[in-house]
């Protein structure tokens, strides 16, 4: 399964860290242990769906743990029958250098 998430916290950080809230985000995620890319505009991940769907609730309120006065997470997510759904490599290995 992989899931993107971008978590859009009000505000996103603090005047003395601009990305906080969006960091501690990031944080929960590096410590899940599955496989992962940071981009511009969200976090893929890739994982079995029994660690996934907890991981992004986890995430979502880790924003809010960190000081966010509020949270909108989007979230995208695929998905196959098994396990073993589509990786990122799968849908864009072709496009990358």
């Amino acid at each position: 399964m992989i899931a993107e998430i971008q978590v859009l916290p009000r505000p996103i950080g603090t005047a003395e860290d601009r990305y906080a809230h969006v960091d501690a985000a990031i944080a929960v995620i590096s410590t899940s242990g599955l496989a992962y890319e940071v981009g511009a505009m969200g976090t893929t991940i890739e994982g079995a769906p029994d660690r996934i769907w907890p991981l992004l609730r986890e995430i979502h309120e880790a924003t809010l743990a960190a000081g966010a006065e509020g949270c909108m997470s989007m979230i995208k997510v695929s998905g196959a029958a098994g396990d073993d759904g589509p990786s990122v490599q799968d849908l864009v290995g072709k496009h990358r250098q």
